[in-house]
């Protein structure tokens, strides 16, 4: 029997808006995934401890407050401090193209701006996340 992909969703900062969030957990979850999704206002360590504690596969990050580039930065910081970098990271929201490089080259697979086909991002989740044999 395959074990399901498991992948936490969430809304890092003061961002109050989580439609999109939750679409995408609703699409993810259509998909096959199993979906943890977290809620507004979480802090990355929330976010990790979050992923670390349900032994996730991926965190998705819903950023539309212009903090992307603080908030992936300390995720991925965390994940290193937790040695759980096996966990993909990935995200989307409102992340101008010249960031989207750099974001890639700190360790974000994967980065979907608005207009994104919903079911290009859950082919991706599911083609792209990893369960690492023996990991459960």
């Amino acid at each position: 029997m395959d074990t399901p992909i498991r992948v936490v969703i969430a809304k890092p900062g003061l961002d109050g808006h989580d439609r999109g969030a939750k679409v995408i957990a609703r699409a993810l979850r259509d998909a096959g995934v199993e979906v943890i999704y977290t809620g507004l206002h979480q802090t990355p360590r929330q976010i990790v401890d979050t992923a670390v504690q349900e032994d996730a596969d991926g965190i998705g990050l819903s950023v539309l407050s212009g903090a992307h580039m603080t908030l992936f930065a300390e995720v991925l910081r965390l994940l290193d401090e937790a040695d759980a970098r096996d966990i993909t990271l990935f995200g989307g929201g409102i992340i101008p193209e010249a960031d989207i490089p750099v974001l890639r080259e700190m360790g974000v697979a994967a980065l979907f701006t608005p207009g994104s086909p919903i079911r290009d991002i859950a082919a991706w989740v599911t083609r792209n996340v990893a369960i690492f044999e023996g990991a459960r």
